[in-house]
Order: structure tokens, then sequence, then C-alpha cells
């Protein structure tokens, strides 16, 4: 009877998160309440033991850093130049304006690494220029969308920090490692738009050439550079810095937020109000990572104090399951999860369970750290609850329709599905370059 218990929990979880129920309380009562019933009292003398042990975690201190980077940034107005220079430069193609969308959002994402801030400020920059121009809704709304997710597997990005803590693999192999999958996907985003504006040209027109004249010579040499050059700088200063060696991850996230708010004084549109603003919002989104953090820490300890990982490992190894098999439905499952919860509650609450299997099949966690990032970039996504699609949602001109927003991801989900695909089959996209630069 004991062997249900750990079932029993998870369904109530997922029943309860289903009904609409706070993440992170939910998390933590289902956990006090079934290990109070079930491992007693004493259950509660190991907890504070076990929670300090997570936030005293050096590593972790990397995630309000980034946020505050990211937040920072979003306020420099670095996003606007680089959108309007970039349209700009890719305007004479068909598909130009797609093309720069795609572009610009695997900018922002290694330099942010913040989904809703990237997709919102291209919803608000883009969309109308793009509807204007004569672009399909379905392909511009998708396109955004799925550029604003690539903040989700570029590095910085903050699910990697946290995949890191969780596999126990160091985060700055996991940033190196995700950086061809993440070319990857650009490229695949890409080809998409350009094969849609050779086979539906009316679908993804190119600029009007009286809007391009004064976009030439000098002048346009001068504009990319100047929209070009600080996201570059900041990219370099926070991944060179790592890669090289120089500092861990979390210094590097120091490093990247100083680096923010230099180029938000330097744009001049730093003040103490926006720097209150900032500090306001990074409060909020650390917050909320942190005490959903508390809440799956608690949720572990009684998960394993009930054996479920016990029971688990042994059901896997009874139902003679290859370890590909078990890693292709661990992954279906991450992205049917991803319809109903959020990366984060995923990431707290499916990885810490799976993880010690991998690792007891010999499965390099770092190659499925990386994975996992990929498939969890589709929950931003896939309706009903795809963040991507109400953050665009809610900065849309009003003659843009939901059910327009929602064909227009399907495309792109399935390219992120045949990302994912390709790096599970040439694991060697995730791991080669951490070996080559780390010389591990």
């Amino acid at each position: 009877m004991t062997e249900f218990l750990p079932i029993l929990m998870f369904l109530a979880l997922f029943a309860l998160l289903i009904f609409g129920f706070p993440v992170a309380f939910t998390l933590g009562g289902v956990s006090l309440l079934f290990g109070f019933f079930t491992l007693g009292p004493n259950f509660f003398n190991l907890l504070p033991l076990r929670i300090w042990g997570v936030m005293s975690n050096y590593v972790l201190i990397a995630v309000p850093l980034f946020v505050y980077m990211g937040v920072m940034l979003e306020k420099s107005g670095l996003a606007e130049e680089l959108l309007e220079t970039m349209a700009l430069l890719f305007g004479r193609l068909r598909g130009g304006l797609a093309i720069s969308v795609v572009i610009v959002g695997g900018l922002l994402a290694a330099s942010t690494g913040i989904v809703g801030a990237t997709v919102v400020t291209m919803g608000m920059l883009s969309l109308p220029t793009m509807l204007k121009r004569g672009y399909s809704t379905e392909l511009a709304t998708g396109t955004i969308s799925a550029a604003g997710t690539l903040g989700q597997i570029i590095p910085p990005s903050i699910v990697l920090v946290l995949l890191g803590s969780i596999l126990d693999v160091p985060v700055g192999d996991m940033f190196i490692g995700a950086i061809i999958p993440g070319v990857f996907l650009v490229g695949l985003y890409l080809m998409w738009i350009v094969a849609i504006s050779i086979f539906k040209p009316k679908a993804a027109p190119a600029m009007p050439a009286d809007e391009l004249d004064k976009f030439k010579g000098m002048v346009a040499v001068k504009r990319v550079l100047k929209a070009f050059f600080p996201p570059f700088t900041l990219m370099v200063a926070v991944l060179g810095s790592i890669f090289a060696g120089i500092a861990s991850p979390t210094e590097a996230a120091a490093v990247g937020a100083l680096g923010a708010t230099i180029l938000t004084i330097l744009q001049r549109r730093f003040s103490l109000k926006t720097l209150k603003g900032v500090m306001r919002e990074t409060t909020f989104l650390t917050s909320m990572v942190f005490i959903i953090l508390v809440g799956a820490t608690s949720f572990g300890l009684v998960f394993r104090g009930l054996h479920g990982d016990t029971y688990l490992k042994a059901m896997i190894i009874g139902a003679n399951l290859s370890p590909n098999l078990f890693l292709a439905l661990v992954m279906l499952i991450i992205f049917v999860a991803g319809f109903f919860i959020d990366f984060i509650e995923i990431t707290f609450i499916i990885v810490p369970v799976v993880a010690p299997i991998f690792e007891h099949l010999g499965i390099s966690l770092l190659w499925v750290g990386i994975l996992i990032a990929m498939n969890l970039q589709t929950s931003f996504l896939t309706p009903p609850f795809g963040f991507s699609l109400f953050y665009l949602k809610g900065v849309a001109p009003p003659q843009v329709k939901t059910s327009q927003i929602y064909r227009g991801i399907i495309p792109f989900i399935i390219i992120q599905l045949i990302g994912l695909l390709l790096v599970i089959l040439i694991p060697e996209s995730a791991t080669w370059l951490p070996t080559y630069v780390l010389g591990k």
C-alpha cells in the first residue's frame, strides 16, 4: 500500500494545479499534509535543514542578478533600436521583417533571457508594422511569440541556471552546451520564414523601397554599429567571462547587472523611478521563483521519505525500459505537462524525480538538461496556458484574434520539436562544445 502514497501525492498535486490553486502554496501544502500524516511530526525537524541547504546554494544567486539585467535592459530602449535597425537592414527581402524579429529575438535572448519582456517589446514594436506591411497575421504573431521564447535556451537563461542546480551540472557547462541547440532553433525558424516568403509571397512582403532609401551608405553602417555594439558588448562581458574561465556564472550575472545599468545610463533612460521599478519587478519575479523552490524542496523531501524515488526506479528497471525509451517517455510527459503548468513548476516537480534515474541509466545529465530546456521552451507556446500567447495578446492590436495567434504558433511548435529531435539524435550538439571549450 505504501508504494501508492507517492503516486497519490503526485495526483493530488496535479489535480489542485489544474483547478487553479497557487503553485507555490499547493506544492508546500500538499507536502506538509502528506509529510505530517505519513512520516509523522519528526518530518518537520528535517524540513528547515533541507530548505536552508537549497537556499544557501551560491549558484542560485545568479537568478535575481540575471532577472535584474533583463528587466533593466528592457527599460534601456536597446530592443527598440535593434528592431528598427534590423527591420531596415533586411527590409528589401521578402519576409525581411520576420527575419529581423527572429534575429533580434536571438540577440535579446543572449542579452536578457526573459521571455515576457522580449515578447511584449517585439509585439508592441513589430506586430503593428508587420500587419501594416501586409504580413499574414498568423505568420507575424507566430514569429514574434516563437522568437521571444529563445530566451529559454540561449544563455544566459534562468531555466539553465535552475536545471544546472537541480541536475548538479555546472551552470557554465549548461550555458556552453545550449549554444549549438539555440543556433539550431534560430536557423530552423529562419528556414521556415524563407520558405513561406518563397511559396506564399503575399504572406511575407518586402518593405516599400521609398522607406529604405535613407538607409544606405555610411548612415546605415553607423546605425547598425550603434544598435549592435551595446548588446554585443554585454553578451561578450557576461558569456565571454564564463567561457574564458574568468568568472563563475554568478559573478558573470553581477557583471551583466552592472553592464545593463551602465547601458541604460548611456541611453539616457536611467532615473530613480526606473531603478525602483526594476528592483520591484526583480524582487517580485525572484520571490516567485524561490517560493516555488521552497515548496518543491518540501515536496522532494516527502517524496523521497515515502521512497517514491526507489519505487519509481524499481518500476522503470522492472519494466525493462531502455534508456532511450525512458528518455522519450520523460520528454513526452514534460511536453504534455507544458500545456497545463509553468516551466518553473515542471522544473522543480518532475526533474528532481527523474534525474537520479537518468544518472542510474548512465545518460549524460548535461545532455538531458539541454533537452529538458528545449522541451520546456514549448510550454510558452502550447495553449491553453502558453505565456507567450498571453503576453502577445495583451499588446496586440484589437483586430488580432486569439485563434489567429494559436494558428500562428503551430508551425513553430513543430519546428521546436524538430530541433529537440535533432539534439536527441545528435547528442554531440549539446556535449561537444563544453568538452572542446573546457577540456572535459
